[in-house]
């Protein structure tokens, strides 16, 4: 069956022409048809524009193009810009908003001859962890469609999940690919900051945000990255030595490994079985060669507070564009003022209204130095804690999130543990270090995530030894029960 194929052998099957990139297609936009209706992934399919493309892409495999995913579908968050396509963030607030141009990630996709299927749920403006946010609807995870998918890149973990796409891309602020990957059974991958550009990303939090892949495999993953990393001259954070070089992805060995264990990320914060998954996963590495150090970062839990309070703030400043006038639809109400008032009370969700409010009074008079100011100086502290550690250590490894899929609702009443469901992931986006979340086993029936960040550019061997470590553990090959 075509969907159930890895990126990697998708293209392997293109490039022989056992499958054509229409076949491809198709085969994914049907499936798409036939699951998504249960599970929310998508927000928007473009089956006519899939399919010219397809056609397109299949003329330069008949040329003999050589590109590694020429032809290859996937499918992308829908807070990423994509031409005469909406682009909504899952907000009523950009409802019908077709941008005017491609982000960087999509001109580099399709430069590629990639196949864009469509655009994926996500909590409103990237503000969530269980994709509940959505003005739009809520997204389900695959293993059991009464629990969360995580968030706030939920529809792109269970596009790759469930076999609708081979490749899909989510933008991480606070653990967002990553999350959502562990508690859809998938890898997800957060490259160093400035590795895949930014520009034609909706900001959320500007010194946070970075677009990465979620996949069925590590060795998918590598691919991915490779399709969408590059320097933007219109991104004044993109590097300018972005490329990703994988050289051989597979000579990567756990022999010798230094691995760090932050303590803080092993305790009594981490659900029982998640932790218990974690530690067998541990110990398979250890019988592989790998020598296992806990180690002490104090700054660690202050990171869900130092998180939420400078995310706001940027997003504070970020969000201010949404006005009615110059994006999506307009409320009018009295003069400008009442207008805009009524636009942005009626069309941004509680959640975002939340975040901006609590952004704004962060950044107010007499209190920038008690909240924003500390806040900053937390996130210094924790990016040197684990770059002190990173000299010592090859990879740091925790849990990515405390706890497996969770019923959809269970937080409902009680928002603040559903924040601190980033506590692991946050450390990596802090510092802008590259991370990658594995599957690493089981709590109960639900996928439990581990979660590998490294030195920043250190991306091409944290790939590598992702790729040894899920050699080890054994588990991406293991698919929800979905028909």
């Amino acid at each position: 069956m075509i969907t159930g194929l890895t990126a990697a052998e998708l293209a392997a099957k293109l490039k022989s022409k056992e499958v054509s990139a229409v076949e491809a297609a198709e085969a994914h936009l049907d499936r798409i048809d036939e699951v998504d209706a249960d599970y929310g992934a998508f927000l928007t399919t473009c089956r006519d524009q899939a399919l010219a493309d397809a056609e397109a892409a299949q003329k330069l495999l008949d040329a003999g193009e050589d590109k590694p995913l020429t032809g290859v579908p996937f499918a992308l968050k829908d807070n990423i810009c994509t031409e005469g396509i909406e682009t909504t963030c899952a907000s009523k607030i950009l409802e019908g908003w077709k941008p005017p141009y491609n982000a960087s990630v999509v001109e580099n996709l399709k430069s590629q001859g990639m196949v864009l299927l469509g655009k994926t749920n996500l909590d409103e403006f990237a503000m969530g962890a269980s994709t509940e946010t959505s003005a739009y609807k809520t997204t389900r995870c695959p293993w059991d469609p009464d629990c969360s998918p995580g968030g706030s890149s939920g529809g792109s973990a269970v596009a790759a999940s469930a076999e609708m796409a081979p490749i899909a891309y989510g933008s991480d602020t606070g653990g967002s690919v990553r999350q959502p990957a562990a508690l859809c059974g998938v890898v997800g991958f957060k490259p160093t900051y400035g590795r895949i550009s930014r520009y034609g990303l909706v900001a959320f939090s500007s010194s946070l945000d970075q677009i990465g892949p979620l996949t069925r495999s590590v060795e998918d993953t590598a691919l991915a990255f490779q399709a969408a990393a590059g320097h933007c001259r219109l991104d004044s954070t993109s590097l300018p030595d972005a490329a990703y070089n994988p050289g051989d992805l597979k000579s990567g060995s756990l022999k010798g490994l230094k691995v760090a264990v932050p303590q803080e990320l092993m305790g009594d914060d981490i659900s029982e079985g998640v932790r218990e998954s974690v530690e067998i996963a541990l110990d398979r590495l250890k019988r592989e060669g790998a020598i296992i150090t806990s180690v002490s970062l104090p700054s660690l839990p202050l990171g869900v507070t130092t998180y939420y309070i400078i995310a706001p703030a940027e997003a504070s400043s970020n969000l201010g564009r949404f006005d009615g006038i110059r994006f999506g639809p307009r409320i009018e109400k009295g003069d400008h003022n009442e207008s805009t008032a009524a636009t942005r009370g009626q069309l941004f969700g509680h959640e975002v209204k939340l975040r901006i409010m609590v952004g704004t009074y962060a950044l107010s008079a007499g209190y920038y130095d008690a909240y924003y100011k500390r806040a900053q100086q937390v996130r210094g502290l924790m990016a040197d804690e684990m770059s002190k550690v990173m000299r010592e250590h090859d990879v740091v490894i925790s849990p990515t999130s405390p706890v497996a899929s969770f019923r959809l609702g269970e937080f409902a009443k009680d928002q603040m543990a559903l924040k601190t469901l980033d506590l692991c992931t946050i450390p990596a986006n802090m510092g802008g270090f590259p991370s990658i979340s594995l599957p690493c086993g089981n709590a109960g029936d639900m996928p439990v995530g581990m979660l590998l960040t490294g030195p920043i550019m250190g991306d091409e061997r944290l790939l590598s030894t992702a790729y040894a470590a899920e050699q080890a553990m054994g588990f991406s090959g293991r698919r929800p029960p979905i028909l």
